[in-house]
């Protein structure tokens, strides 16, 4: 089974790449955004206290993003893997995550992050808030305090995830294209080795 995470700040491409990377693996795409997102539209109680933290910029609390992906774990369970998007943000999440696949008898096969630097990345949002409704993406202070937010917080996962050797860093810029290249290069390396 794969199991990817794909990493990097708010703007970075990781919607984009998901995509061709489902398509070409067949993963189940477990974007912690849109399972929120979904949450928030249906308006349960989850939705509603994640809305109230989310349009503040700040992080949904532990316990119940591990909790939404053990769900979707248990109803994939013969899925030829997973692309983790936008989880895990600290490294008490990585060790959760870690803990949660291995009752599955599985683990994270490779993580990797795409680099962009913040001026590209705040740049992104807002042009991306002129057509996706989001208004996290049309306010920059906000977009300035969710990468501040990444920078301090998840930044760090890259180093458990290196010291496991299973870390990789892709630019971010350029065409999506030899991007994508990129990453289906390194998943062969991890997968195939």
């Amino acid at each position: 089974m794969l199991n990817l995470i794909l990493f990097g700040p708010p703007g970075a491409g990781k919607g984009t790449q998901s995509q061709k990377i489902i398509a070409k693996y067949n993963l189940i795409h477990l974007s912690t955004g849109d399972l929120l997102r979904s949450e928030i539209q249906a308006g349960s109680e989850l939705g509603l206290r994640a809305k109230t933290l989310m349009d503040q910029g700040i992080l949904v609390p532990d316990e119940v993003v591990i909790g939404m992906i053990n769900n979707k774990l248990r109803e994939h369970r013969n899925a030829a893997g997973f692309i983790f998007d936008g989880f895990p943000r600290t490294v008490k999440q990585s060790e959760a995550l870690d803990e949660l696949l291995a009752s599955y008898n599985e683990s994270i096969s490779v993580m990797i992050a795409l680099v962009v630097d913040d001026n590209e990345l705040s740049a992104r949002l807002l042009k991306r808030g002129e057509t996706s409704g989001r208004p996290d993406d049309q306010n920059e202070a906000l977009i300035s305090k969710r990468i501040q937010e990444y920078n301090s917080k998840t930044k760090p996962v890259a180093d458990y995830y290196r010291a496991q050797e299973k870390f990789v860093a892709i630019d971010g810029i350029g065409e999506i294209e030899f991007i994508f290249g990129e990453i289906s290069t390194t998943i062969s390396r991890f997968t195939f080795a």
